[in-house]
């Protein structure tokens, strides 16, 4: 029996459709399991015809012709036999007499691993999901004055297999290592780098043909959904990189779907991200709007992911990025706002919060836009945090410096506080950071390796303590020594030496730091949570802050001393009326040091010896 497209979207669907707000449109399109066979539907406006094609009718174009609904331009058909794991594609034609040409299904639940390109059927609601308790809780763990400490990670080189250890790990295998690694280092969360089906291993995911299917190197739809199950019963959300910004040309994805620009710009001048070598949506046609706010939609609910982070967010603000003058178009107004991705963007961030309550938007934005986490009725782009770009690139060109030259620029460690309160920030050392000649973290810094090793500890010690949301890509936890690349695993061995041991062990004290003490993270968005006491200027290189709990008598002292000498006897003048107790050193030996560092004295006499590359934290004694 044939099902037309009236069982299936309604008058008002339709409404939703053409003013593209309709965000369930997985529902309608692509390919679904039926009593006797499969039902397809795929959106091509433009097309003359299209047929559904694959190993069941011998890809014959004929056999299988789709039937067009004018109202929307989806098109149609029902094809008995057709059951899960089946091959096909579409067939389409731009006139009777054109040739015809073959394209994925844009919302295939399955693919093809690379370089083959077909889409399977599949029918992916049987997996029996084990999170209630995670999801019933996860809008109080995720509210803003919980602690969130990300692990990034590339599923393809996090940890391989196999004689020449160069086989992926399925997710369920990734389910009984990774799950319980990240437990052990003690993050509150893991973001996965995109995982939605992609040709080219080398653009990390970020050029993606199946914007609705897992990836196939690691396993199926119901082995991912069994590792973000393991991971909520584990306590641990699960966030999902996601690139609305821009798709690649490749012949079989979504580029000229069919036979005109469909999913990208018709302007030339609009079309293409330079930067990338890939095409740009356009956020001005309904169907795409539809499709991508539907592809946020569907990660939510089928597989229970907790948070997206929005890729590329800069990308998409300005009509100019990348690109030289006369290489773009201004908006209405003469600016080069991106007005249609805009509206988008507040859509999609309106949407994905009303539906699904507690779950977290972040942007990934390097520029100064105003309210990229203020809420859309107040006029922002409504996420839930920004990557501090800022404080991230001060930070690294600060420790970069050679230690004698460091007390000349103290402003590369003040200057964040001045905007710190002026979006919701996360503080991100990701995959960015330390590829393409970047050098690893524990390399950035100079001297010699025990020097490179102490300002790697006092780096991370500044990172756990400064307001923000936490974000540490994988090897960053052990001080991994290589760029990374999506080429191959992590060097694990490194953890039979004592200083990479080192910086793991006090990464997961870190963490757990992080999230025991309010001061923390309670108030990180109030200016009431944090108080400069050293600005690195009277005592060169040497920086001191109070980070404070809703309560003030609850609080944490922070010392940091990036100077290449000891600064002994540093008097804690300001607080004689406050007996503190040392509970955190960098130089402890247990993470690699050389178990230097003091505090000494009772109250009004207090004083502290801080190490070279060393960071003290100090908490009011019981």
């Amino acid at each position: 029996m044939e099902l037309g497209m009236e069982k299936r979207l309604t008058t008002e669907h339709i409404k939703q459709w053409n003013e593209g707000v309709y965000h369930k449109a997985f529902t309608i399109l692509g390919a679904h399991v039926t009593d006797g066979g499969t039902f397809f539907a795929v959106w091509a406006p433009h097309a003359h015809s299209v047929s559904v094609v694959g190993e069941f009718n011998n890809w014959d174009g004929r056999e299988n012709p789709m039937k067009k609904e004018d109202a929307t331009g989806i098109w149609t058909t029902h094809v008995s036999g057709v059951e899960k794991w089946d091959l096909y594609k579409f067939e389409l034609k731009t006139a009777e007499d054109a040739p015809p040409f073959l394209k994925s299904d844009p919302y295939a639940r399955v693919a093809e691993v690379r370089p083959k390109t077909a889409s399977l059927v599949y029918d992916s609601e049987e997996f029996d999901w084990e999170d209630d308790t995670w999801l019933a809780s996860r809008g109080e763990q995720q509210s803003f004055r919980k602690p969130i400490s990300i692990y990034e990670v590339y599923l393809a080189s996090w940890k391989r297999k196999g004689p020449d250890n160069n086989e992926y790990l399925g997710y369920r295998e990734l389910a009984h290592e990774l799950v319980p690694y990240v437990r052990e280092c003690g993050f509150t969360h893991v973001e996965l780098m995109p995982i939605a089906e992609h040709p080219y291993d080398p653009s990390w995911g970020y050029q993606i043909t199946g914007y609705y299917a897992p990836t196939s190197r690691f396993g199926d739809p119901d082995d991912l959904k069994y590792f973000i199950n393991e991971c909520h019963k584990a306590g641990i959300g699960v966030i999902m990189d996601w690139v609305p910004g821009h798709f690649p040309k490749d012949e079989q994805g979504l580029q000229m779907f069919d036979g005109t620009p469909l999913y990208e710009y018709a302007d030339p001048r609009k079309r293409e991200q330079k930067e990338w070598g890939t095409y740009i949506f356009d956020y001005g046609k309904p169907g795409v709007r539809n499709f991508l706010l539907s592809n946020a939609h569907y990660w939510c609910e089928k597989f229970h992911i907790d948070g997206l982070r929005v890729d590329a967010v800069a990308s998409m603000l300005y009509l100019d990025y990348s690109k030289k003058d006369g290489e773009w178009t201004p908006n209405k107004y003469g600016g080069n706002e991106h007005l249609e991705a805009i509206d988008f963007l507040k859509d999609f961030n309106t949407i994905i919060h009303r539906e699904f309550p507690g779950i977290l938007t972040m942007a990934e934005e390097s520029t100064s836009w105003e309210g990229v986490t203020k809420p859309v009725h107040h006029g922002g782009l409504g996420f839930d945090y920004k990557w501090n770009m800022g404080w991230m690139n001060d930070t690294l060109s600060y420790i970069k410096k050679e230690p004698a030259q460091r007390h000349e620029d103290p402003d590369k460690i003040t200057f964040p506080m001045m905007y710190n309160y002026s979006e919701n920030f996360l503080l991100p050392f990701s995959h960015d950071e330390v590829v393409h000649l970047k050098d690893p973290m524990v390399w950035k810094s100079s001297g010699n390796e025990q020097q490179q090793f102490a300002n790697l500890r006092l780096l991370y010690t500044y990172f756990f303590s400064h307001p923000g949301k936490k974000l540490l890509f994988m090897g960053n936890e052990f001080a991994e020594t290589s760029e990374w690349s999506e080429g191959y695993a992590l060097h694990w061995h490194l953890l039979d030496h004592n200083r990479h041991r080192g910086i793991k062990r006090m990464v997961s004290d870190l963490n757990r730091f992080y999230q025991q003490e309010k001061s923390l993270h309670e108030i990180d968005r109030e200016n009431e949570g944090f108080e400069w006491i050293e600005l690195g200027r009277e005592t060169p290189c040497l920086f001191a802050f109070l980070r404070k709990a809703r309560d003030p008598s609850d609080h944490i002292l922070c010392i940091l001393n990036f100077a290449d000498y000891s600064m002994d006897n540093y008097h804690l003048s300001p607080f004689d009326g406050v007996q503190y107790e040392l509970v955190f050193n960098s130089d402890s030996e247990y993470y690699g040091g050389q178990n230097r560092g003091s505090h000494y004295g009772e109250m009004g006499k207090q004083h502290v010896s801080v190490p070279p590359f060393t960071g003290l934290l100090l908490k009011p004694a019981d």
